[in-house]
């Protein structure tokens, strides 16, 4: 499935606050925590704790969010299929960045080891 204009529009006009209890909900379902969702929000943006909460408060749209953020150098190597999105085939770059945090909040919740969700190599 490839992501309309209209789509990508609406993910990057989406707020991070609006998502990241969703996160939260998912993870803590599945026997994860907050301080693993950070790590893992850590690790594709480089926002530490303080940070996170600041763009909470401020109600960021994911646009600025990804705008700001510093991409992880390995974020590439995030793969597969998401939400009926094959990531590695999403052209729009918001829309791409989304899809990893999406991801890897996906394999927490689903037990996967940190070691793996982190992908370093």
């Amino acid at each position: 499935m490839k992501p309309t204009p209209e789509h990508n529009e609406r993910m990057a006009k989406m707020t991070f606050t609006s998502v990241y209890p969703h996160y939260i909900t998912k993870v803590e379902k599945k026997g994860r925590s907050k301080e693993e969702l950070h790590q893992v929000i850590k690790w594709l943006t480089g926002f530490d704790d303080k940070k996170i909460q600041e763009l909470i408060d401020e109600k960021i749209t994911f646009e600025n969010f990804f705008e700001i953020a510093k991409l992880n150098p390995n974020a590439h190597l995030i793969t597969g299929v998401i939400c009926g999105y094959r990531i590695e085939e999403i052209e729009n770059p918001i829309t791409k960045k989304v899809r990893y945090l999406d991801k890897l909040v996906d394999e927490l919740a689903k037990g996967k080891k940190m070691e793996k969700i982190l992908r370093d190599i």
